[in-house]
This record gives C-alpha cells, sequence and structure tokens, in this order.
C-alpha cells in the first residue's frame, strides 16, 4: 500500500506540533524551533563527524529525563546553541517544563549548522541567537514556510543554495511521520552538474520539481565538496504521532539517517555534523511494536529524503549569495 503525505506535507501534520522560525537577513542566518503542545518523548542520533549540540546526552535511554518542552535547529555554529537560551526563556514565561521542586527547567536540546562564511554580516557585536530563538518560540504555528527561512536562511550545499524542508506520510497503521530539515551539506542534494534530485525516486507529486530520476548518473569517483573541515552540516527531526519510549525514538532516529544518506552525497563525514533528533508525542499507540516501529523507521528516511530535496528546492536568492539557488539555475 502507497503513503500519502499529511494535509499539509509538513511536520506538523503530526498533531501537537508547532514551528517557528525566526531569521536576520543581514547576518544570514536563523532559528527554527519545533513546539510541542505538551513535552513529548525525545532521542538523537549523530552521524557526522563535527557536530555542535545542546543537551543531547540527556536523550540518550538511560538518562532520567524521557520528555522535553521543545527541540531547536540554528545557524550560527556554536553561537546559535544561544537560540535554545531564548526558547527555555519563553517556556518558563508560560509555565513550562521539568519540575524541580517549585522551579520549572525547559529541557530543549539543540543542533547548530555552520554558516559564518555565507556572505551574512556576522559582526553582530553581542549574540543575537538568544533573541531569535524567543522569535521562534512565538512564531510557532502549524503552517510554516521552507526554503531559506530559519535556520536554512544561510545554509549552502556544494552546488546551490540550501535551506529548511518539511515533509510527511500517513501509514495505513494510522500513523504520521514528519520530518523537518535543515540543508548545510559538504556534498550535494542534486547529481553531476544536473537539475536532479538524489531523492527523486521518493517524490510524491511535485513537491520539488517533478524532475524524476537524472537520465544518467556519473560513474563511482570524487564527488563536488563545499568547503574545508567544519563550514558544514545538516541537522534535522523527526516526528510521530506513535507511543514510543526513548529507546525506539533513538532507533527512528537512526533509521532517518538512511533518507539522510539517500539524499546527499557524500552523507556522514568528517566533515559534517549531521544529526536528526527523534520525536513522539503518544497519540496514538502501537499494534505491533515491532512492525510498527520497523515501518515507522521506513517513513521516517522516506520523510527525511524528501525533506531535504525540498529545502534545496524552494531556496530563494538574497543579496550577497555566493552560491546560486535552484531555483535560479542557468539564469
Amino acid at each position: 500500500m502507497s503513503y500519502q503525505p499529511g494535509p499539509r506535507n509538513l511536520i506538523t501534520d503530526v498533531v501537537g506540533l508547532r514551528v517557528g522560525h525566526a531569521q536576520d537577513a543581514r547576518i544570514k542566518t536563523g532559528v527554527t524551533a519545533l513546539i510541542g503542545d505538551a513535552p513529548f518523548t525525545a532521542g538523537v542520533h549523530v552521524m557526522g563527524g563535527a557536530p555542535g549540540t545542546r543537551e543531547t546526552d540527556l536523550l540518550a535511554p538511560d538518562k532520567l529525563v524521557e520528555e522535553v518542552d521543545a527541540l531547536v535547529l540554528s545557524g550560527g555554529s556554536s553561537f546559535g546553541l544561544d537560540a535554545g537560551s531564548g526558547i527555555a526563556d519563553a517556556l518558563v514565561a508560560a509555565g513550562r517544563g521539568f519540575a524541580v521542586g517549585h522551579v520549572r527547567v525547559p529541557i530543549v536540546p539543540g543542533a547548530m549548522l555552520f554558516d559564518l562564511t555565507n556572505g551574512g554580516d556576522k559582526d553582530w557585536g553581542e549574540n543575537p541567537y538568544r533573541t531569535l530563538g524567543r522569535e521562534a518560540f512565538a512564531a510557532a504555528h502549524q503552517d510554516f514556510d521552507l526554503g531559506s527561512v530559519g535556520a536554512g536562511t544561510g545554509a549552502k550545499t556544494s552546488t546551490f543554495k540550501g535551506g529548511l524542508g518539511s515533509t510527511s506520510l500517513i501509514l495505513p497503521s494510522g500513523h504520521t511521520v514528519g520530518a523537518i530539515m535543515a540543508v548545510n551539506a559538504i556534498g550535494s542534494a542534486t547529481v553531476g552538474n544536473t537539475a536532479h534530485f538524489w531523492a527523486a525516486p521518493f517524490e510524491i507529486g511535485d513537491e520539488f520539481g517533478g524532475l524524476g530520476p537524472a537520465p544518467a548518473y556519473p560513474p563511482p569517483g570524487t564527488p563536488a565538496l563545499k568547503g574545508a573541515a567544519g563550514r558544514n552540516t545538516t541537522i534535522g527531526i523527526v516526528a510521530t504521532d506513535a507511543t514510543l519510549t526513548q529507546a525506539q525514538c533513538t532507533r527512528l532516529a537512526i533509521a532517518a539517517h538512511d533518507g539522510l544518506a539517500r539524499a546527499l552525497l557524500p552523507a556522514h563525514t568528517p566533515l559534517d555534523g549531521d544529526l536528526i533528533f527523534a520525536a513522539a508525542t503518544g497519540a496514538l499507540a502501537l499494534q505491533n511494536p515491532v512492525v510498527d516501529t520497523t515501518l515507522l523507521g521506513h517513513a521516517a528516511g522516506i520523510c527525511v529524503s524528501r525533506a531535504i530535496a525540498r529545502a534545496v528546492f524552494a531556496a530563494k536568492p538574497a543579496p550577497n549569495d555566493t552560491i546560486p539557488c535552484w531555483s535560479s539555475r542557468g539564469v
């Protein structure tokens, strides 16, 4: 039975989740936050050699805290991790957080990508990411933009501008799976010198242009690479309404990386910080834990591949860009 996207074809087709973006066009950077209407179970898996993260250790299945209040993706390299502090501030103001006596401590794991050499003005004086985090929280909604927004504002690949993409699928079991990806890869989402996406076999309709698979594929060899060490990273989140343990969320994040490897060439290198979070709202129980989690992981990988292609497809040109957009190729 074929899978179909949810009504929005966004990660927010998982009921109870909202996404907010904030960006600064002058700096060419931004923040994307996934906010739950209630705390949700989360896991993470890192496969890149150069990650930058906040509070990911507590997502291990042996740790005390199993639920989080939000997940955050940001530009800005290590500076961008301060976006989580802004989101935590907003959560405290909303009365959210892990109860420790009379104090509420919001749990906001996050990951960053490197966008410090993308043509933006980085002479900011005071770190802007805490403010961007608060703004992303305030903007959270079920509907949100794709492309050069949020954490994808200043993202690049080796051939075209990167960006922010999202997709969803509804499974025969009734479960919904979605993904949101900020694409800043050392490699490429497109095949050789063509506009065809590596993810084309998984495209539904014309969600990223409808060009289909490339007419030919290059022989194995050295791929096009963007640049120096530490200037890359593709980060994202997969989510489901299934009831999952933290260990099962971790397995979902692991499976989701299959989609990253299908959509980017190369992937998971020592020069990337490739990371995927997994979130589960627990609205719909598993009927068969082994079969259902297998199919959830399969769907997560498909959603990730499609979201990566949609990110590059939807990117828009901006002043001082150092690389063209897919949409302006050949123009």
